[in-house]
């Protein structure tokens, strides 16, 4: 069955009809990475957005879901220039199709991914829509300009505190704006509890608990539009000096909460080949990325706080260490799924603070 993908400035991409069989809207945005399909389509940061793929195939390891990054798929749809009928892994549970079906998920498989991706990065990150049909283009173009990504980190989050590693005797409070299941993982295996509490949780409520740590993790949308939440940031930053490792979305509310500013990228970070420089050492690490906002370096008081990583493609601002605080944050993802474990150690460095070491 034929479907299309209709873009917010006109142009039409044809495809044949994968997953789940439904009309979308969403934002399209596009994937660089050559792997990790299933921790990308299961990372809630891709809540309200349809993924364009850059790699030319898809799902020839199937899936296994033992590496899903939560429980469900979050992006609104895919887009892919070939889809594999068949996997290869012995791993795999089964196709990357059934994969759509069963998270009600569709996508567009035989899509010029080439021309797509070049025209997001010539125009910017576009709205769009796949349609069955297009009958009426300009009232369905009307519709597509309306789209806007919102409320997706209430979508994401969790709704009740959960906890895990209650065998451990150092606690990290995760505040969830919409967590990749390797951060608990990755706080596990360095032998931390790890408390998850939903977004809007107030400051005095995760105090209460008297954690070790805090982390802030990553999540979509817009930072600007999580009022509450940044409300909380500005009361833990007052009120406690324990050690606070921020990732992704949980990086750009720190520095809103601290007065800073962020502001959209043309077409965004997302991919696992993202290179950046850390300012300390001058060495460059590989990172995994996800993000359309950022902080903008301009905005940050000097006296509160230090850029520590830059990125060597534009030299935007991907880590900042907050001064007189115990706060680390980064826009990159240091729990590497999907993506190299070139920065793994930063989660080293948070657990030590957290035990007391450093």
């Amino acid at each position: 069955m034929k479907g299309f993908l209709v873009l917010e400035n006109g142009e039409v991409f044809e495809g044949e009809r994968i997953g789940y069989q439904a009309e979308v809207f969403c934002e399209v945005v596009f994937n660089t990475g050559m792997a990790g399909y299933i921790e990308t389509f299961t990372d809630p940061s891709y809540a309200g957005q349809g993924i364009v793929m850059t790699y030319p195939l898809i799902g020839n390891y199937g899936v296994i879901p033992e590496d899903f990054e939560s429980d469900k798929i979050w992006a609104s749809a895919v887009f892919i220039h070939n889809m594999a009928n068949f996997e290869s892994n012995f791993r795999s549970k089964y196709t990357i199709d059934k994969f759509l079906r069963n998270n009600n998920t569709p996508g567009l498989t035989g899509v010029n991914t080439r021309k797509l991706t070049r025209m997001l990065r010539e125009s910017g990150t576009l709205r769009g829509a796949l349609v069955n049909a297009i009958n009426n283009k300009e009232a369905l173009l009307e519709k597509i300009k309306e789209y806007k990504v919102e409320g997706v980190v209430d979508k994401v989050t969790v709704k009740a505190k959960q906890e895990y590693g209650k065998q451990y005797e150092k606690k990290v409070a995760l505040i969830d704006y919409g967590f990749k299941h390797n951060i608990v993982n990755s706080l596990l295996s360095r032998k931390l509890g790890v408390m998850i509490y939903p977004a809007r949780t107030k400051a005095e409520e995760i105090l209460k608990d008297n954690p070790d740590g805090i982390m802030l993790s990553n999540g979509p949308g817009d930072p600007e539009e999580c009022k509450e939440e940044i409300e909380t940031l500005k009361e833990l930053y007052r009120r406690t000096n324990k050690p606070i490792f921020g990732i992704c979305l949980g990086h750009q509310l720190m520095a809103l909460a601290n007065g800073f500013k962020t502001s959209k990228l043309k077409y965004g970070h997302r991919g696992v080949n993202h290179p950046v420089k850390d300012l300390n050492t001058d060495r460059v690490y590989i990172t995994s990325q996800n993000h359309g906002y950022y902080v903008l370096e301009s905005s940050i008081n000097k006296n509160i706080a230090e850029v520590s990583y830059i990125n060597l493609n534009d030299g935007t601002v991907e880590g900042i260490n907050y001064k007189n605080k115990n706060i680390t944050t980064v826009q990159f993802h240091p729990e590497s799924c999907p993506g190299p474990e070139d920065t793994s150690f930063l989660f080293d460095t948070f657990a030590r603070k957290v035990k007391g070491e450093i």
